[in-house]
């Protein structure tokens, strides 16, 4: 088991997803390896903070509120299963009891928008226990984004390989998380995190400030990789302002020879 294999398997290691035998081999290779010993420490205190994360749950409240909601809606149910004859029954009966006067049409009126603003009223409670949902939600997201920028300024390379699967649980990553994976594709030293943030920039890369990053980005990259799969990006969102910059880089002295065929593909695509 080399280097490269131990760091691939780090994550498994962790999580407990490793049988007995590679477990045996990991750790013959911390034995004799200082650097992947140190790397595969890191990666388990960062694991540990992660485990410490207060497991969500939602309030005694809110369960208590989604009870008598549930409750409403088997009474709705029962009630629709008797069919339309009931229905039927009380029409008929609505019909025969409105008064015909209008003073007393007039008393029935107003008493019927006293229920309407006590229905409103309940209505209103109802509207501000969504908004504790809605409040929790957002904490929950907030925190997620704040391990996921936590953990891309990681020295390890698998760490910050964590920090972008983060990126994904926030759902709608603010511009600071976006701005951490660009800078990621940008300048990381590995490869295989450089391509995984580009990857997780994609449902975001309508995104004005993401569009922008990712033209720049294409004129910065010295990885084949990456420059394919930032290319491949770009035809796939059909941003015509790549076009300059994927002249350049085909014509660009020294490129390599399949970014360049790519370049030259991707051009066709975007006329």
């Amino acid at each position: 088991m080399n280097c490269d294999d131990v760091r691939d398997q780090l994550p498994d290691y962790w999580t407990g997803a490793m049988d007995e035998a590679g477990k045996s081999g990991m750790q013959a290779h911390f034995a004799t390896c200082p650097a992947c010993r140190a790397e595969a420490e890191t990666l388990g205190a960062i694991w540990k903070k992660l485990g410490a994360i207060p497991e969500e749950r939602p309030s005694r409240a809110l369960r208590a509120r989604f009870e008598a909601t549930l409750e409403a809606y088997m009474q709705g149910l029962r009630q629709a299963e008797r069919g339309p004859s009931t229905r039927e029954k009380l029409d008929r009966w609505l019909v025969g009891w409105w008064p015909r006067e209008p003073v007393f049409q007039f008393g029935f009126a107003m008493a019927f928008l006293a229920i309407g603003l006590l229905l409103g009223y309940s209505v209103t409670r109802s509207s501000q226990s969504g908004g504790e949902v809605a409040q929790l939600r957002e904490e929950v997201r907030h925190t997620r984004q704040l391990v996921a920028l936590s953990l891309l300024q990681e020295q390890s390379a698998s760490e910050r390989l964590k920090g972008v699967d983060w990126s994904y649980r926030v759902g709608q990553p603010d511009s600071q998380v976006l701005g951490a994976l660009l800078r990621t594709v940008d300048y990381d030293q590995n490869v295989n995190v450089r391509l995984a943030a580009l990857d997780a920039l994609h449902s975001s890369a309508s995104n004005d400030m993401v569009r922008q990053g990712l033209l720049q980005s294409l004129q910065r990259q010295t990885s084949p990789l990456v420059q394919i799969a930032l290319i491949d990006l770009l035809v796939d969102i059909r941003d015509k302002d790549a076009a300059d910059p994927l002249k350049g880089l085909a014509q660009e002295a020294g490129v390599n020879p399949e970014v360049r065929e790519r370049a030259d593909w991707a051009l066709g695509q975007l006329k």
